[in-house]
């Protein structure tokens, strides 16, 4: 057992009782700590006591579904902006499964679960580090801020609704990927995101 394993804490956001209680045992026995939630307001109220290594959720839940819940893991626990966040869901169908990807899910996996590809996921995700960025960060001169503004120009969100998602000032938000721009040598922010994406800086 790795040492991430054993100092790793999941959140498990799932509305059903049986299958949440089975990813707890299941992930418990494997080494790590699980923190469950029966549903998204749930899981937004634990966030400011809890920095979770990783978040599973459901998507299909009364009130507030996956997809909601990550959107607002993102506008207001900006802590846990850099945490992998990985759907897992009974919904297979590859629109689901983009829409899930776009809105900047980490991975997408599909119940009944099987517990050795979810435990090499998580194990992956882990020693993946932050999702904006990683050991190339300080090769390339690129701080986390201006990585992680530049990731959600590569998903298409305007100045606008990136300053949104990461609580900052537009203002704020044109200067750090102007300087992501310099700092890459490009001319756009459509290039910027290119180049970043190819010497894997950023996962769109």
């Amino acid at each position: 057992m790795s040492t991430t394993d054993r100092s790793a804490t999941i959140l498990c956001i799932d509305d059903d009782f049986e299958t949440s209680s089975l990813i707890a045992e299941e992930l418990e026995e494997r080494g790590f700590k699980v923190v469950l939630a029966n549903s998204g307001q749930q899981a937004l109220s634990l966030l400011p006591g809890l920095r979770p290594d990783l978040v599973l959720s459901d998507i299909s839940m009364p009130s507030m579904s996956g997809f909601e819940v990550l959107e607002n893991f993102l506008r207001s626990a900006p802590h846990v902006t850099r945490t992998p966040f990985v759907f897992l869901t009974a919904l297979s169908d590859r629109e689901t499964e983009l829409k899930g990807r776009r809105l900047g899910a980490d991975d997408y996996v599909t119940k009944p679960i099987d517990f050795d590809l979810l435990h090499a996921i998580i194990d992956a995700r882990l020693r993946g580090g932050a999702r904006f960025g990683g050991s190339e960060t300080s090769q390339h001169e690129l701080n986390e801020r201006e990585i992680e503004t530049l990731l959600w120009a590569a998903r298409g969100k305007t100045s606008d609704e990136i300053a949104s998602i990461v609580s900052i000032t537009k203002r704020t938000v044109d200067y750090h990927l102007d300087n992501a721009r310099n700092k890459l040598g490009v001319a756009t922010r459509i290039e910027a995101a290119v180049k970043a994406a190819l010497i894997g800086l950023i996962e769109p």
